[in-house]
């Protein structure tokens, strides 16, 4: 595929946003999230009225979190899958991860024979917003129909730093998870800010702010086991009150400066949420990799979402 014709994740969902604020107005999330389920029905019958989404169903399907699959007989009919006991706010990122495959990609799973009638996402790809080439695609592009920034940054601007309380009221106002809430705030704010995900005293997976990574601070956990400092609320299992609030931990517990830590914990999915705060701009590190987030690469494109 030249890449005149690559698909443009950020440009699709924005048309759809605009749909969807000419309908229902622009404070359309002050009565409710997107309902990405009809979405996916009514949406994909209107642009490929012989090949729709016919359903979107909760489905047995271990070792993923969501499918997009199509019918042998032409011509094609689709459908959305989303594995069993999901959250509502895990289900509807899943389910706008896998609209996303059919807006982007419908074609490509179709025509190419890697793709068994259909495409398969795991956690990784969905859950961690971490896949690659169209998983990194699909993802983009649920995140800015669901949590659009022209209304995210102004609940929360770029400059503040967010408590829980905070979070998880945005993540209701977007009908998503707290973790997709916070990926999503993590990708625009100006603040050096860090979530990591833990269990049994290790880090999962990690995802600091653009301002934090370009001062080194961010934890490796693709290839490597991250032991959580013995300070830290998850290490400790302290899950109180007073560790959703935060507390203010010393210099060398996780970085070589004093951070602002704040803990949740999830039972539903055995895990802790930790929230990391660094104050100020700290210092500049030169010699790492640094990976443009989404609104980089358009100002580096040339190109301006639309409002």
């Amino acid at each position: 595929m030249i890449e005149a014709d690559r698909p443009r994740p950020l440009k699709e969902a924005a048309r759809i946003t605009k749909m969807l604020d000419a309908v229902f107005g622009d404070d359309r999330f002050d009565r409710g999230p997107v309902d990405v389920a009809r979405l996916a029905l009514e949406y994909s019958a209107n642009i490929e009225p012989n090949g729709p989404i016919h359903e979107v169903v909760e489905r047995n399907i271990p070792g993923c979190i969501g499918a997009l699959v199509y019918s042998e007989p032409r011509p094609r009919q689709w459908a959305i899958m989303y594995h069993l006991n999901q959250s509502a706010g895990r289900r509807a990122f899943t389910i706008g991860h896998e609209l996303g495959h059919y807006v982007l990609h419908r074609r490509m799973i179709e025509d190419d024979d890697a793709y068994d009638h259909g495409i398969y996402c795991d956690e990784n790809s969905i859950i961690r917003r971490n896949g690659s080439g169209i998983e990194k695609e699909a993802d983009e592009f649920a995140a800015a129909l669901l949590m659009p920034f022209h209304d995210f940054r102004k609940q929360l601007p770029a400059k503040e730093r967010p408590d829980f309380d905070a979070l998880g009221r945005i993540a209701k106002r977007y009908g998503v998870s707290l973790t997709a809430t916070i990926l999503r705030w993590l990708e625009y704010t100006e603040t050096r800010a860090m979530m990591i995900v833990s269990n049994e005293g290790f880090a999962h997976w990690a995802k600091s702010s653009g301002p934090a990574f370009k001062t080194g601070r961010y934890l490796k956990t693709k290839d490597t086991v991250f032991e959580l400092p013995q300070q830290a609320f998850a290490a400790r299992r302290d899950y109180s009150d007073a560790a959703t609030v935060g507390t203010m931990q010393a210099t060398h517990v996780w970085f070589p400066e004093p951070v602002f830590e704040m803990c949740f914990r999830s039972d539903r999915y055995d895990q802790e949420i930790t929230l990391l705060h660094f104050e100020g701009e700290g210092p500049r590190y030169q010699g790492e990799e640094e990976t443009p987030d989404t609104f980089d690469r358009f100002i580096q494109n040339g190109q301006f979402p639309v409002p």
